[in-house]
């Protein structure tokens, strides 16, 4: 006799049974508490660096938690999308990114420190179409390259002739603002997406030869501003000039180097409170961790930074196809280069080119292209089973 509770019963045990295959118990949560963590990391540092003697230093943090919430909504939306339907929408982003670059060239574009980067949409919000561009730029070349023709196992010659010609046209725009850090990135996203596309080897080694070719080039017939010219100068030798091109590495490093093991404290930096490392909240702010927190809160800040990347490789890995591990890959190249050559040039190691430290850094465009960028892991990530 069966009993009346019985299928009361039912329910009740495949409730648990249900969460587990719930979208939300599938996300990779590893992820998502790397980038939450960083991003109070970040609003911590950045209300540092904007108090001490800023009277708007609550405006930059209400914006910046602002920033930040737009940017898990956009991360959000992202995550909900199939990432497979993004092959139909890949040309709509891309060329909806090559105007927005074209817009700020025209002058409807603002210009902040030298960079002729931005648009101006009032109420003292500025849009930065080249960080847009990142994501627009890596699902298109996943596109191209992601969907080999019968018969082959990799992308053929038009392929790649195709991707990089589609490549070079944002490449050249924001080169023409000039933003140097981003041209480095989209070029380390393209190297990055061909190679695990299975592309032939002599095509990604050309690349990189060409690359090398061209920034001698540009060095050699003076094609650089001159305080682009001046940072690489500072790089090299930061003592040569202390007070003029060198300054800004030269106080990073005292501002990093001062903190120690364990930091000064947290809200008690005496170059962060003096305002001696420019651009502090933005591009430096590594400077306010290594000098408050020390060694052991920048090595959490990079230990992080690394969660977000391993995690990042193993969904591409994991991908059910093509298509969604080089979507994978190139947001891992992305925020890669982003975050060694923001740490990097904090040290020493690397040139100043102006990119912000990825969901650490103050910042409305920089932070909602992260996320999506996030968003765009996670979506590959859910529908790792193809059968789903």
């Amino acid at each position: 006799m069966i009993s009346e509770y019985g299928p009361a019963l039912s329910r009740r045990r495949s409730l648990p049974a249900r969460l587990l295959a719930s979208p939300a118990r599938r996300l990779d949560w590893a992820l998502i508490l790397a980038v939450l963590a960083l991003s109070l990391i970040g609003s911590l540092l950045v209300f540092s660096a904007t108090r001490a003697g800023q009277a708007g230093a609550e405006g930059f943090l209400a914006k910046h938690i602002l920033n930040v919430s737009i940017g898990l909504v956009l991360g959000g939306v992202t995550t909900a999308l199939d990432y497979r339907l993004l092959r139909a929408y890949a040309p709509i982003v891309y060329a909806a990114a090559c105007v927005g670059l074209a817009v700020v060239l025209t002058p409807l574009g603002a210009t902040v420190n030298g960079s002729h980067s931005w648009i101006v949409v009032g109420g003292g919000f500025q849009i930065q179409p080249s960080e847009f561009a990142k994501v627009g730029m890596v699902v298109l070349l996943a596109m191209i390259l992601g969907e080999p023709r019968d018969g082959e196992v990799g992308p053929g010659r038009r392929d790649i002739l195709l991707a990089l010609a589609l490549a070079a046209l944002p490449a050249g725009l924001v080169m023409l603002q000039p933003d140097l850090g981003t041209t480095l990135v989209f070029g380390t996203v393209i190297i990055g997406v061909l190679a695990m596309s299975g592309a032939p080897k002599r095509w990604v080694g050309g690349l990189v030869g060409s690359g090398a070719a061209l920034a001698l080039a540009v060095w050699w017939f003076h094609l650089l501003k001159p305080y682009q010219v001046n940072r690489f100068t500072a790089f090299a030798d930061p003592s040569a000039d202390p007070q003029g091109a060198g300054y800004n590495a030269q106080q990073a490093r005292i501002a990093v180097g001062s903190g120690g093991v364990f930091g000064n404290g947290l809200f008690h930096g005496e170059q962060t409170t003096g305002h001696f490392v420019p651009e502090q909240h933005t591009d430096f702010i590594f400077t306010v961790a290594g000098e408050e927190l020390g060694f052991v809160g920048a090595a959490l800040i990079i230990a992080l930074l690394g969660v977000v990347l391993w995690r990042g490789l193993r969904i591409a890995r994991e991908a059910a196809d093509l298509f969604g591990g080089l979507v994978a890959t190139g947001v891992v190249c992305w925020l890669a280069f982003q975050t060694f050559e923001n740490i990097g040039m904090t040290v020493g190691i690397m040139p100043i080119t102006g990119l912000p430290l990825p969901f650490v850094s103050y910042g409305g465009s920089s932070a909602f292209a992260d996320f999506i960028a996030v968003g765009l892991l996670q979506t590959v990530h859910l529908r790792h089973n193809p059968y789903e």
